[in-house]
């Protein structure tokens, strides 16, 4: 597959439905849920490949990967 091939996800109907009864807040609410809960698993994720390396190296490829490499 090339690498700039993206794959577009289609949210199913029902999810629509759901967030479109949302608030802007309860949906930016959702959202940092969401990325909180990406940046907790990719953390332990790190840790447990690479348990030699330290806490600051661990965020610091936490941050590139979560930002796609802009910081």
């Amino acid at each position: 597959m090339n690498t700039l091939e993206r794959n577009i996800e289609i949210l199913d109907d029902a999810l629509v439905s759901v967030l479109k009864q949302k608030t802007p807040q309860e949906r930016l609410k959702i959202a940092f849920s969401m990325w909180n809960c990406a940046k907790k698993q990719l953390t332990c994720h790190l840790k447990s490949l690479h348990p030699e390396w330290s806490d600051e190296k661990v965020q610091n490829e936490v941050k590139k990967r979560l930002s796609h490499g802009s910081v």
